[in-house]
């Protein structure tokens, strides 16, 4: 079962999963999500947070369920300020709802979408076991969630990992791409087709090139990471908590660069003063999954944004024909 499975990095994920024949099952409430990325797989349409474990549980025996991937959340972060409660009731509600759901259907595998928003303002190179304080309620609800799954593996048999996602980006295929312009790829993809300078926020950092650094993996690696680590996960009850990124680090302005470079644009971008929060360096240290999985990512920040550009133009000529 992958909840979520109709969204952004959960149909490539359940993509992945139905090509090496797994049996896949999505359930997904199709807010965000498209049925459109999941074509040929079963779907049930299911907001799981609405008191939905029951259901679940129903699904899980009808399908005969053995692992879950749960992806499906909220995950904007200036939403999760303006609409704290609902975010908790989101993304901390249909991880209850689940967890109730897989102990009563005796499901023990359960793979858990986390993010690197729970180390909050930590900067630098970043392992599992530096400080968790996130600094906004998404942060805090993907937190939390780790922690009920931590409870819930010393209660019953749950054998679980937590991955905490560093920045994704990319297509696996162009239909497959992100639509919402939440991300740094898709907002300056924004910025030029509305002939507008794509916006840095500071270049005054003590990095290469006075601009933030931060790690980008291309999604396709972030699916294959979710497959490696359920195949590989503990034989004992337990979260294990993993980063997921390339461990290296971008700085903004080549990102930006090379965006504006795949779409041909003579735009040159804007620098603004620095934004309140925001660190100079974060780059997930990696060592731990590779060493469970032997998962290390394979593509480069080109091949994002190459195929973010790939992907964006994909969906300019269907809403034309449209």
């Amino acid at each position: 079962m992958v909840t979520g499975g109709a969204g952004y990095i959960g149909a490539h994920t359940s993509r992945l999963l139905a090509e090496r024949g797994d049996y896949v099952l999505v359930v997904d409430d199709l807010v965000t999500g498209s049925r459109a990325r999941v074509p040929d797989l079963p779907l049930v349409s299911l907001d799981i947070a609405a008191g939905a474990a029951d259901q679940l549980e129903g699904l899980m025996r009808e399908h005969r369920i053995d692992a879950v991937i749960h992806f499906a959340g909220q995950k904007q972060v200036g939403e999760s300020v303006e609409k704290p409660a609902w975010y908790y009731e989101q993304n901390v509600g249909s991880v209850a709802q689940l967890l109730i759901a897989m102990q009563a259907a005796q499901v023990h595998k359960l793979v858990f979408s986390s993010s690197a928003a729970v180390y909050g303002e930590a900067s630098g190179a970043i392992a599992e076991d530096a400080t968790t304080n996130p600094i906004n309620p998404y942060g805090a609800t993907k937190l939390v969630g780790e922690q009920l799954i931590s409870a819930s593996s010393l209660a019953w048999p749950l054998r679980a990992a937590s991955l905490r996602y560093f920045n994704v980006g990319g297509a696996g295929s162009p239909e497959l791409g992100d639509t919402q312009a939440l991300n740094l790829i898709p907002i300056c993809f924004e910025q030029i087709a509305a002939n507008k300078p794509p916006l840095i926020f500071g270049e005054d950092y003590d990095t290469p090139d006075g601009t933030c650094v931060r790690d980008y993996v291309h999604v396709s690696d972030v699916a294959e990471a979710h497959l490696a680590v359920l195949d590989a996960l503990p034989a004992q009850p337990g979260n294990t908590v993993l980063n997921i990124g390339t461990g290296v680090g971008t700085t903004v302005r080549q990102m930006v660069e090379a965006i504006l470079q795949v779409s041909g644009s003579e735009l040159t971008a804007t620098v603004l003063d620095r934004r309140t929060g925001d660190p100079a360096a974060v780059v997930g240290i990696v060592d731990n999954i590779r060493e469970l999985t032997g998962w290390s990512a394979r593509f480069t920040v080109d091949d994002i944004v190459e195929s973010a550009w790939q992907s964006r133009k994909h969906f300019e000529a269907l809403s034309a024909r449209a």
